[in-house]
């Protein structure tokens, strides 16, 4: 694993990303709903977003975990993915996504799906390398910190069963 020589500590809004899309037909099946591997692939593009701007280096997706499809989507829909960087630890990182469908005709915001998920950042020979710390700097900041090492604490368990 490549060093963590002058990396400078980071803290979650410096790496946050918002992502804005509009659902089309080619996005659905024939009754308008949007395909859940849609959502997931935005999820994970704008989860990637926040892991490679807070590490600066390519990062590659490792788990996506706790994915719940709380409302559908709908075509003409637009959605907003909201994904903030939780935790980090050696080279991994945890990314929490919140998606969210806008009827823009009623202006009608839904929270329609989150997620969790896991990168690890690689070096430019596809090693893992060490990621900035995280600057705590609000309550909220704490919080997500100390329930996202509980969480990479349980995949770990989980990966050595």
């Amino acid at each position: 694993m490549s060093s963590e020589s002058n990396l400078r500590e980071k803290s979650p809004s410096e790496s946050h990303a918002e992502v804005i899309v509009r659902m089309f037909p080619s996005d659905a099946n024939p009754a308008g709903n949007v395909f859940g591997g849609e959502i997931l692939k935005h999820i994970d593009m704008v989860a990637g977003i926040v892991a490679q701007r807070h590490s600066q280096s390519n990062a590659v997706t490792v788990c996506m975990d706790s994915v719940n499809f709380l409302k559908p989507v709908f075509v003409g829909n637009v959605l907003s993915l909201n994904a903030r960087i939780n935790y980090v630890h050696n080279s991994s990182m945890e990314i929490e996504v919140k998606a969210e469908a806008e009827d823009i005709v009623t202006g009608i915001r839904t929270v329609t799906a989150t997620a969790f998920v896991t990168f690890v950042a690689l070096d430019k020979n596809g090693k893992s390398m060490h990621v900035p710390k995280l600057s705590l700097k609000t309550d909220e900041d704490r919080v997500k910190f100390e329930e996202g090492k509980i969480r990479m604490e349980k995949r770990l368990q989980n990966r050595q069963k």
